[in-house]
């Protein structure tokens, strides 16, 4: 069974590697041959104190690790892994396209443990760089930019036939456990791939302040992308039928993948902000707390996104022609806490997996009006 496994997932995969030049893959990111979503630059973002560290390492010789990407039909390529790295790069050359088609300014670095001399270095001097005045900019030597162009990287490419949830699975695989990314920003990345209407759809409705004020989201949540996290766990646990089989990290990022390459987010979005406007007017900050002795109390968590959200969110056309609504959940949103069934959500120990076969179900039921 496994090796039938192993050779029927080998047959979706198809790879090459090329060693090339710097000055080889530049070129073909001003030719648009090489093709990286300029919203990704906006979702990873190194500081320059890591900028300044890879021209080090390439000055110096040593080896950097390879890109990926996916080709695609017209036979270009997508940059799938390695965004950092090539930013960095195009971004000190002064050639790197910003998302309404004008360019970055041009990087500046700081000095580094071997290479001191990299204080405010630059490719060319440039009114374009901010802070920084003409004259305390550095330009490096030609010989360096040609050392810079010369230096070799290596290319994985991933070939057709390898469909689109492989290029999905290598991006994750080949980031996950990286320092820079989270699962959530894993995951924004992939809902860009599949489609950037839908990303820019969900995240529309995640910055709302109704959506925030429900789900309670610190300034520091935020920039950890974790209002994302509810709002794409709040439409899968809505939409994708869950059978416990997968993980469940792997059944969001499947169900999201699913989604996003359904529709243009539109009705995902109006769903959000139905379903957490309501939830705003009837408890605010109190929605997804749980209820005890008369008041609210706790932090915000799953069980209340699963079990309250998304039971909301599945009955929510029957809840709107009742003649008082927010009083059907109000009173249903503070007996949740208080059934049986219930105290089986938190026991010590319970698997997600096992969490999400009660919640949801349980949710879908008790905002049945």
């Amino acid at each position: 069974m496994l090796t039938e496994e192993i050779v029927k997932a080998q047959r979706l995969v198809r790879t090459d590697a090329y060693q090339m030049s710097i000055g080889e893959i530049v070129s073909m990111y001003d030719g648009h041959e090489i093709i990286i979503d300029p919203e990704f630059q906006r979702l990873f973002r190194w500081n320059i104190s890591q900028k300044s560290k890879l021209i080090e390492s390439i000055l110096l010789g040593i080896p950097i690790p390879s890109i990926f990407v996916f080709e695609k039909e017209n036979g270009k390529w997508e940059l799938v892994d390695g965004l950092q790295r090539l930013s960095t790069i195009l971004e000190f050359m002064g050639k790197l396209s910003r998302p309404d088609g004008g360019m970055e300014p041009p990087s500046i670095l700081e000095a580094t443990k071997y290479l001191p001399s990299l204080h405010n270095a630059v490719w060319e001097r440039s009114d374009f760089i901010p802070d920084v005045p003409l004259d305390e900019q550095r330009e490096i030597d030609k010989s360096h930019q040609l050392s810079i162009r010369r230096a070799r990287i290596g290319v994985e490419i991933l070939k057709r036939p390898s469909d689109d949830q492989t290029k999905f699975d290598l991006f994750q695989r080949l980031n996950a456990g990286g320092t820079q990314a989270n699962a959530q920003e894993l995951r924004n990345c992939i809902m860009l791939m599949v489609n950037g209407e839908y990303y820019r759809a969900i995240k529309r409705a995640a910055e709302q302040e109704p959506f925030q004020t429900v789900v309670s989201v610190t300034e520091d949540q935020i920039e950890r992308q974790r209002h994302m996290e509810f709002a794409v766990r709040f439409l899968v646990h809505t939409y994708v039928p869950y059978d416990g089989t997968l993980d469940v990290e792997e059944y969001i990022d499947e169900g999201i993948i699913k989604l996003a390459g359904a529709d243009n987010g539109v009705k995902a979005e109006k769903l959000i902000n139905s379903t957490f406007t309501l939830l705003d007017d009837v408890a605010g900050k109190d929605a997804l707390r749980r209820f005890e002795n008369g008041h609210h109390v706790g932090k915000i968590g799953l069980v209340g996104l699963e079990g309250i959200a998304v039971g909301v969110a599945k009955n929510l056309p029957a809840i709107l022609k009742l003649k008082a609504p927010k009083d059907f959940i109000k009173d249903r949103m503070q007996t949740f806490w208080s059934q049986p069934q219930t105290t089986t959500f938190t026991s010590l120990g319970l698997r997600g997996t096992t969490r999400i076969q009660r919640t949801v179900p349980f949710g879908e039921v008790w905002f049945r009006p």
